[in-house]
């Protein structure tokens, strides 16, 4: 397991965000507050309906807050303009959804490539970077195959490969292995766990699968708009 470095990479303040429905006002955050540490690895569990995509989409800068902040790294991303939250979703931030939306009519290596070059860097480097990461997903001798020649295992693994491509600061991970069967749920889980470890980065992960967020550094939950700590080894209240 990575040794946390004790420094906070992404934080959330105050942060409140609440959307209209009909005639009335649903509050999903109210106040939250967040700390995930560098080269921690968080749960985050909570039922449906809950609000566990909102928090993701603002904590990963795609839904700006009503009030509050959301802080990379040292950055105050309060008061940035949309180019330069795209910018930083770009560079500094890795996104897994439970559909891998992989464009269908490229290569598994394509695909990973693709951030990468759109952050500028050249073909050949791009492609040498995007087949180290398809190996250490164990899925390389797959790279020339397009997504609907891939189990729906292999096509998560080369979704999770390009969410990293860019080495992110933080990976936001939207139910991973929410599609697939126990086992290919494991297994896919295992390689996340790995690559997330092996590489120091930091990971915010939303799951309904209690035995994989035991496996992780502290699990949390939203209670009343408020993120609070949970502890999965005693029973729910």
């Amino acid at each position: 397991m990575a040794a946390m470095s004790g420094e906070p990479i992404l934080q959330l303040k105050n942060v409140c965000r609440s959307y209209h429905e009909a005639d009335r006002e649903l509050t999903i955050l109210k106040d939250a507050n967040f700390t995930l540490m560098r080269g921690e690895m968080v749960a985050l569990v909570a039922p449906s309906g809950a609000g566990k995509s909102t928090l993701l989409h603002t904590a990963g800068l795609l839904e700006k807050p009503d009030s509050g902040d959301v802080i990379l790294g040292k950055t105050s991303c309060a008061q940035l303009d949309d180019d330069e939250r795209t910018a930083m979703r770009r560079n500094d931030l890795g996104f897994v959804y439970q559909f891998h939306h992989l464009l269908p009519e490229f290569t598994a290596l394509e695909n990973v490539m693709v951030p990468q070059m759109l952050r500028g860097l050249s073909s050949k480097v791009a492609s040498q970077r995007a087949q180290n990461l398809l190996d250490y997903m164990r899925i390389g001798p797959r790279s020339s195959h397009r997504p609907s020649e891939l189990s729906g295992g292999e096509q998560q693994r080369v979704a999770i490969a390009r969410a990293v491509a860019n080495a992110p600061l933080v990976l936001f991970a939207d139910e991973p292995t929410g599609n697939l069967d126990p086992s290919t749920s494991s297994y896919v889980f295992q390689a996340l766990e790995a690559l997330v470890r092996q590489s120091g980065l930091s990971a915010l992960i939303a799951t309904h699968n209690h035995d994989l967020a035991r496996r992780m550094d502290r699990c949390v939950t939203l209670k009343d708009g408020k993120i609070v700590d949970l502890d999965l080894r005693k029973p729910a209240a």
